[in-house]
């Protein structure tokens, strides 16, 4: 088996797998949310704006009556048009590599098996990670990544690599705008299989004409999450 096949096994038949936010299933409810082209409510004037935004998620939220939003795995997203981070000479940065679930700031985060703190960052800038924490798990014999992105600072204190975080303990929280990366408050929560010699860090979007070669090494994290959230809504 591949990677990919090994890891959906393990996901199948490991009864250990745990939350990665507080989530009731059955109780809570999560909301789906478009941040491509397709979403005529989202322009130019609400994104660019931090606070605006911000206001619009948690309305949508609200709304809904849901604590939690999600959405992003292989998505292409015209948000990303708010910042110069992600723009490059030959072609813009568009595609979504991870899952992204949007709640309060202050929202726990949990690692949802036993692992180790690979890297960690402040990821500062307009658009970027802010706090962000890489945590490396060995799933029966695979080496799997997970990037956990948008964090409070106060995650990153006191940690040091190859510290070791236990399934189902809180270990982070949701970050304010101010830290991270000016964005409403949400976690990035990405996958990796290679995490290419990077530290603290690694791209959270790509290229549209490279999005075959990170999907390879991106896997999809609902992978994960429907042991979160059950069902995942579409």
């Amino acid at each position: 088996m591949d990677a990919l096949e090994r890891l959906k096994t393990w996901s199948e038949s490991e009864s250990r797998i745990s939350k990665v936010v507080d989530f009731v299933p059955g109780s809570d409810q999560l909301l789906p949310l478009d941040f491509t082209e397709r979403n005529h409510e989202l322009r130019a004037d609400i994104i660019n704006d931090t606070a605006t935004f911000s206001a619009w998620v948690d309305n949508q939220l609200h709304t809904n009556h849901c604590l939690y939003g999600i959405g992003g795995y292989d998505e292409h997203r015209t948000i990303y048009t708010r910042s110069a981070h992600f723009d490059t000479e030959e072609e813009p940065r568009r595609l979504h590599l991870g899952v992204d679930i949007w709640a309060k700031a202050g929202t726990n985060v949990y690692s949802f098996y036993d692992a180790e703190v690979h890297s960690f960052k402040n990821n500062a800038g307009f658009g970027d990670y802010g706090a962000t924490i890489i945590l490396k798990y060995n799933l029966d014999g695979l080496t799997l990544f997970a990037l956990y992105g948008h964090l409070s600072l106060a995650s990153l204190n006191g940690l040091a690599e190859g510290q070791q975080i236990a399934s189902g303990v809180a270990f982070a929280t949701f970050g304010i705008p101010a830290e991270n990366g000016n964005w409403p408050p949400h976690l990035h929560f990405q996958l990796m299989f290679n995490i290419q010699g990077l530290k603290g860090d690694y791209p959270g979007v790509c290229q549209y004409s490279k999005r075959d070669i990170y999907l390879k090494n991106c896997p999809d994290p609902n992978i994960i999450l429907q042991h979160t959230f059950s069902p995942i809504p579409g």
